[in-house]
């Protein structure tokens, strides 16, 4: 969920030798020019999100669901194992909300975001229908993995609490972004997972805590539950750009002298 701070993804990266030079130079053009593996990245990441975090909320005690606190480590475990092996690759933003703060604060090109943000969606499709048909019980039927408000839950409630987890995480983000913070980069996988650990338990009773408007995609397309899906995609989103657009004009220095 981070993208390193030179603006040049790790991982797409080949050593120029002497020998050879311009061949060299014509394979970084297309590997630079297609991003190619950066946005395979991304659709796998997002599939694993979905796969294994929704896999957590499975109930198989023959009640309607599992403990919040199960989904809430499943998905947050999902994240670090996900930054940890796809974060030199693309960054591992798995989320259109990380990547619309990447695109805003110009980490990579609007085209790349909108690559991303393509990826991500399809990435969580695939990765629920995959567990729908591993899965021993009719999730469809049952929405499970669906992100809903609580019942006493306006829409407008429900939007609010979208926005307030999803600023939080980006806030995370920026501050790893930030040049003042290169120093404190280690450990980023445990920093994401048990941040998204700890906003699902807080959320997740109230919404669900999506954060993440792909994660709710995959869930609502096969289970075609979308009465308030409006909420998962505005929340986040504003969430985001708040976010990101404060951090930036708030807090973020061009050097140590403050």
């Amino acid at each position: 969920m981070t993208v390193p701070s030179s603006g040049v993804l790790v991982g797409i990266i080949e050593d120029i030798s002497a020998k050879d030079q311009l061949q060299t130079k014509q394979k970084l053009i297309i590997w630079y020019s297609l991003w190619w593996r950066a946005i395979f990245a991304e659709f796998l990441s997002t599939l694993l999100l979905v796969l294994l975090g929704c896999m957590s909320c499975i109930p198989l005690d023959g009640s309607d669901m599992r403990p919040s606190i199960d989904g809430a480590l499943g998905f947050g475990l999902a994240v670090l194992f996900n930054v940890q092996t796809f974060g030199h690759i693309s960054g591992a933003h798995m989320n259109p909300s990380v990547t619309l703060a990447a695109m805003l604060w110009r980490k990579i090109s609007f085209s790349l975001g909108i690559a991303y943000i393509i990826a991500q969606c399809l990435g969580s499709i695939f990765g629920y229908g995959i567990l729908i048909q591993i899965s021993p019980i009719d999730l469809i039927n049952r929405g499970v993995c669906t992100t809903q408000p609580h019942v006493n839950y306006t829409g407008l409630q429900a939007l609010a609490v979208e926005v307030i987890l999803t600023l939080s995480l980006i806030f995370l983000v920026c501050a790893m972004w930030d040049p003042l913070n290169a120093n404190s980069q280690e450990s980023s996988s445990l920093k994401f997972g048990f941040a998204v650990a700890g906003f699902s338990i807080a959320g997740g009773p109230l919404t669900g805590a999506s954060l993440n408007p792909a994660r709710t995609l995959g869930p609502a397309l096969w289970s075609g539950i979308w009465n308030t899906h409006w909420v998962y995609w505005t929340g986040p989103l504003l969430g985001s750009t708040l976010g990101a657009m404060f951090y930036k004009y708030t807090w973020l220095r061009k050097s140590v002298d403050v």
